[in-house]
């Protein structure tokens, strides 16, 4: 029976599932399976990327670790691809490698003074408060009025965050470090910008509620955005989703907080549609000082146009959540343009030629875009794992396949990895410091701290 050796780089929610499905598909040969991980603990974005007050969310981990406790997955975290190992180890090693290493750089937003003191990317606040060991401990909190960028997910995360009491994070898993930050925090007002109108977000309705649900902390929503053209009204219509969003909203304008007036909460979260960045001013030390953008309307298809109706607002720091960007990955083709690896259904491709890459795969952000939900990577992995299975005859020839190969070539280079076990040992150290407090857990930040109890 053919022996398939496969390397997964990135032990996100990605690379497990496409573990999984391809250890429970119908085949002809048997599969051994390593994780490589660049951190050393597992989950990627569910661990680093969501929220910590999203503990639905969150609940994920459990099927993940389902997965991982089976112990047919071998994990190598705190493992870099590019450094610790590269392309050309895996084809000594393995039959193939599937690339799953999604995407966590800010998109750029191209607008002037986007690059003022004050002016931050989305992606580097949730990795500082959701303790990821390679950013700085410390955030800047010092503005009083701030303004996010976006109508997705993560700008609803943002703004959330940065408007919520920070004693009201202790339940979840927020590190020491995040919650002494947001406790010293000096912000009265977030306002969130969209482009177009309520009817055409990208969020989810649980994401919407849960701002409504923030203690001490006033909604506030503009009458002139609920205008609604006729393609606003059949997609309140038409889609349940944004009929649910819609409800929320109005609800929201029968308060009496609404266009900003009234209302007796120490903190305000504004939202704001119809709205085009135009431009971050800055002050004469290069910080923010305001936010520049004009006034749109509906074109009756779904979009917008300008109006000519320029609006400032004075701020004094901004967040751009307007998605997640790939990263290039040593000797593997890069789409620089769309930020991901050129491939058909997972397969990857030569970016000049698109002819097939032998034994190179993506799955997750890496190869469709940061869109879609976590669920959605079932399916994709589903797609990737299919092609792997069907191409057998174009698979690499390792020279040794040998599990034991790994270990040895690591403990060469100097390499302390990480394994399950050693997650595991995480995992209860963490829960452990959290339970006297009647926490969730305490996540341990420091890169050497958290590999050193995982090697225990």
């Amino acid at each position: 029976m053919t022996k398939l050796r496969l390397a997964i780089v990135g032990a996100g929610p990605a690379g497990i599932y496409a573990a999984d499905i391809l250890l429970k598909a119908e085949r002809k040969f048997d599969v051994s399976i390593d994780l490589f991980e660049q951190l050393p603990a597992p989950y990627g974005l569910v661990r680093y990327g969501v929220a910590p007050d999203h503990p639905r969310i969150k609940g994920i981990i459990t099927a993940l670790r389902e997965v991982l406790d089976r112990g047919d997955i071998r994990i190598f975290g705190n493992v870099r691809f590019g450094e610790d190992i590269s392309l050309e180890d895996l084809k000594r090693h393995y039959h193939a490698v599937i690339f799953a290493t999604g995407a966590i750089r800010d998109t750029s937003l191209d607008i002037p003074g986007i690059d003022a003191v004050g002016s931050y990317g989305a992606a580097d606040f949730v990795s500082w408060f959701d303790g990821h060991p390679d950013v700085p401990r410390e955030w800047p909190l010092d503005a009083e009025s701030v303004a996010v960028i976006g109508n997705g997910n993560v700008a609803l995360d943002v703004a959330r965050m940065l408007a919520k009491h920070a004693e009201d994070l202790l339940p979840t898993e927020i590190p020491d470090n995040v919650h002494a930050g947001l406790v010293d925090s000096a912000v009265t007002d977030v306002h969130v910008f969209g482009r177009r109108g309520p009817a055409q977000v990208k969020f989810t309705p649980l994401e919407l509620r849960e701002l409504g649900e923030l203690r001490d902390v006033d909604l506030v929503v503009y009458d002139e955005d609920f205008d609604y053209d006729e393609a606003s009204k059949a997609a309140i219509a038409s889609n349940k989703q944004v009929l649910v969003i819609d409800r929320v909203l109005q609800s929201w304008r029968k308060r009496e907080s609404v266009n900003n007036a009234g209302g007796s909460a120490s903190r305000r979260l504004h939202l704001h549609f119809y709205a085009k960045p135009l431009e971050v001013v800055k002050d004469a030390e290069g910080r923010v000082s305001s936010f520049r953008y004009e006034r749109t309307r509906p074109d009756g298809e779904g979009g917008v146009v300008g109006t000519g109706e320029m609006r400032e607002l004075p701020i004094q720091a901004i967040y751009r959540a307007v998605g997640y960007f790939g990263s290039p990955l040593p000797g593997v083709p890069f789409d620089k343009r769309h930020g991901v690896i050129p491939n058909h259904e997972g397969q990857a491709l030569h970016k000049d030629s698109n002819e097939r890459v032998s034994g190179v795969y993506a799955t997750g952000w890496i190869k469709r875009g940061p869109v879609g939900l976590i669920g959605h990577t079932k399916s994709d992995a589903m797609e990737t794992v299919r092609h792997l299975i069907n191409d057998q005859g174009s698979w690499w020839t390792p020279e040794d396949p040998s599990e034991d190969a790994i270990p040895a070539m690591l403990a060469s280079r100097g390499v302390i990895w990480t394994d399950l076990d050693g997650w595991h040992r995480l995992d209860e150290h963490e829960v452990a410091l959290g339970a006297p407090h009647g926490r969730a857990r305490i996540k341990v930040v420091p890169r050497d701290e958290m590999v050193s109890i995982s090697r225990d």
